[in-house]
């Protein structure tokens, strides 16, 4: 523990205190415990200390290109998606720990599937037709469920990394990863929407 106190207090000189602005003293440690390249551990529902953090809403991260901070916490984000042992579409700074504002997407409506970062997205129209489809969450072990509620196609903001501000409209299931690692930066699960399906079909 106190190499990685003495790691994390180097790198904060390093990268300057106006990096460490947008983080927490905690989230610092994690974000610091590691290199950039090295994979974040996924916060589980089965823990409850996990639990209390990723049903906790996320909060504005203003982007910075120049954060060195920043920038190593987004490759970080990354490393955890693609590592071996999650092998997930889509993750959201919460299931590492971080309450801020940033997820990645794998946008399997482009060639070559390739994952993107969108910071402080916000969901700003929804579609009245929605889709059926199954969901599992890395958040979420050894399970997946049929979604009846998610919108086919949705209009969402979002900053990019150089700070810049954009709308994009997307559909099927991209729109569904979308939707839910938005619901994670608002602390909601794809548990609650599966609750709201059970409700409907039992009116």
């Amino acid at each position: 523990m106190k190499k990685i106190f003495l790691l994390a207090f180097g790198l904060i000189l390093t990268l300057g205190c106006s990096s460490t602005k947008n983080f927490s003293k905690t989230e610092l440690e994690l974000i610091l415990a590691a290199d950039s390249l090295t994979p974040m551990r996924v916060y589980k529902i089965t823990n409850a200390q996990d639990s209390i953090l990723l049903r906790t809403k996320s909060s504005y991260i203003k982007p910075n290109p120049e954060d060195k901070l920043q920038q190593q916490f987004i490759k970080r984000l990354y490393a955890t998606v693609r590592d071996s042992m999650s092998l997930g579409v889509g993750i959201a700074a919460p299931q590492v720990g971080v309450l801020k504002n940033i997820i990645w997407v794998q946008r399997f409506d482009k060639e070559n599937f390739p994952f993107e970062v969108y910071l402080n997205p916000k969901i700003v129209e929804y579609s009245d037709q929605k889709q059926t489809v199954r969901e599992g969450c890395l958040s979420i072990p050894n399970r997946s469920d049929t979604l009846n509620s998610r919108s086919l196609t949705i209009k969402f903001e979002y900053d990019t990394i150089d700070a810049e501000h954009k709308t994009e409209t997307v559909e099927g299931f991209t729109s569904v990863i979308f939707q839910h690692e938005i619901d994670h930066l608002n602390g909601i699960l794809y548990l609650d929407h599966l609750i709201k399906d059970t409700n409907n079909d039992g009116n």
